[in-house]
This record gives structure tokens, sequence and C-alpha cells, in this order.
């Protein structure tokens, strides 16, 4: 079994003047939940395409299980596309069949197994149902099944969270998780960083078309620096004393009017380092409480471009 379900190879793509994607490589270990992220317009669904053939390469090579794209090969990838659309004619037992047997499954399997998927995912009652009577949300989850009807070795998702409510994004994590246990790889795109922070085992961040980090996710989060939060009294300065382990800033008052100072630490300073300090002062602290980094601040950290920041937000 190779390393890698998929390898991307210094891919770079052009549109027109414009150049979407940039010398990108990166790789989809087998066994693992890959996050590819970044905000709207950084490359992701451009990459993806490249990566299933849907569009050439200007440069750059692919690899998919070890070697090089064929049929074959292809028939052990589920794939949900961005651009959600189903025949809206059709019910929903009748789209998830229609997509297993195009990816080989006997046509009584295929009908088994789409019904499956319904009542398991709570859509049994409407497997007969045409997609056009269906929510929005209903609709995308068919799409969803129909992507992992064929039970995949390699699973890719393009924003397969968009659209969805908390409740249905919830249930989408539930069925990454429990395909990923079954042993597929999965690969997928989002600019939202929580999904990614539950999720993945490593993320590739994009931005402007360029990678500029691939690795574990706590590896992304060591980049962020440390932040602690103290509580005081509000009568208290604490500039002076705090500014020799980093930037120095008020956050803020408590539920209890306590006055809240957040200091961003330096290279050279630990959470100890200033709560010894803070003891040795004789401050009465109410707070003392080192923040967890998010997967948000580490995007922000790696990329510089504001308006990616902002993009990433939305």
């Amino acid at each position: 079994m190779s390393e890698f379900a998929l390898e991307v190879r210094s891919v770079s793509k052009t549109f027109g003047t414009k150049p979407a994607v940039k010398s990108v490589s990166f790789g989809a270990r087998t066994g693992e939940i890959t996050g590819f992220l970044g905000p709207n317009g950084a490359g992701k669904t451009t990459t993806l395409r490249m990566a299933l053939g849907i569009i050439a390469p200007d440069s750059g090579s692919v690899r998919l299980f070890g070697a090089e794209p064929t049929a074959r090969a292809f028939d052990r990838v589920g794939f949900l596309p961005e651009e959600r659309g189903v025949y809206r004619k059709m019910t929903a037992r009748q789209i998830i069949t229609l997509f297993g047997r195009l990816k080989g499954m006997p046509a009584r399997q295929a009908r088994t197994r789409a019904l499956e998927l319904l009542e398991r995912f709570s859509l049994g009652d409407a497997a007969d149902k045409k997609i056009k009577e269906l929510s929005k949300g209903m609709a995308q989850k068919v799409q969803i099944l129909s992507a992992i009807v064929h039970q995949p070795d390699f699973i890719i998702l393009d924003e397969p969270f968009s659209g969805l409510d908390p409740v249905n994004q919830g249930v989408l994590e539930a069925m990454i998780r429990e395909q990923a246990d079954a042993g597929a790889t999965i690969l997928f795109s989002t600019h939202v960083m929580q999904h990614a922070e539950r999720l993945c085992d490593r993320i590739v961040l994009m931005a402007r078309g360029e990678k500029v980090f691939d690795g574990r996710v706590e590896e992304a989060l060591a980049v962020v620096p440390r932040q602690v939060d103290l509580g005081v009294d509000p009568g208290q300065e604490l500039t002076a004393l705090l500014s020799p382990f980093g930037a120095v800033s008020r956050a803020g008052t408590d539920s209890e009017g306590m006055a809240i100072w957040r200091v961003v630490l330096n290279g050279k300073s630990t959470p100890q380092d200033l709560l010894k300090a803070c003891v040795d002062a004789g401050i009465a602290l109410s707070r003392f409480e080192p923040l967890r980094p998010h997967l948000h601040d580490a995007f922000v950290q790696l990329v510089s471009d504001p308006a990616d920041t902002l993009a990433e937000r939305a």
C-alpha cells in the first residue's frame, strides 16, 4: 500500500493572465484525515480539480494510490464537488443508486446500499421523494451519501459543510469520522477552521494560490504565540510589570468587575515566568488563564495578507 492516497507534485494553473495555483505540492496520507484549508479564492477547488483530472495542470503531476491516475483508480475515489447538483426529478434513492452504478456496483447491491445509507442518516422517510421536494440541507446530504455509496478507499469533499445548519454539520463530522474509522483516507477542503481543528490529523494551508503550511495540526498550533489572561483589581496598572514578557493589552472586565489584562508572550517567556513575576510583585490575581491556541489563530499567523484574514472570517 502506498504511503499516500494522493500526491500532488508542483502543480500550477493559470486562467488567462491570472495565476490560480502556483507550484503546489502536498500529499494525503493513507488512513488519515487531511484538511485542505484556506479562504475562498485561495486555489483549493482548482487544485482538487487538477488532482481528479477534471482540468489539466499547466505544469506538475498527480499520483493516485502511488501510480499514474487511471479509470480503475478513480473508481476507488468518492468525490463531493463544491458545485452541488443532482437530478432534481429523481428520488433520493435513485440518485444514490445511480452513483453506485457509475462506480461499478451491481444494481441490486447499489439499491440496497442506498437505502441503508438513507436509513442510517435519518433520511429513510425521504428515500422515495424527488430531490426538488427536499430541503437544501437534505439534498446536500443525499449528494454526500452519493459520494460514499461505493465505500471508496479515498474520499475528497470540497467545502462539504457549506450550506448545512449546525446540526447537520455535526452529523457530517460524525460521518467523516466514521468513514475514517472504517479505513478510508479523507481529504476535505474548507475555509472554516473549526471543522478542521476537530477532525484533521494533518492540514495543508493555502493562500493566494500558494501553499503556506503542510503538517500536523499540533505543528500549526505551535506557531501561535502563547497568550495569558490575568484578572486583577481595576485600579492596578500592570503595563510596566508585564511588558518584559510580551505585548500587553487590556481585554475588558469579567463578570465580577475585575480588569482583564492579556499578555502575548514573546519567544523567550513562559506562563510560569509571568506568574512568578506577579507573585514576587505581590499582585493579587483573580484569574491566571493560559489561552489555548486555535487553528484560526495559526492561519492568521501564517498568512500575512489582511485580505485573506477577512475572507477566512466571513
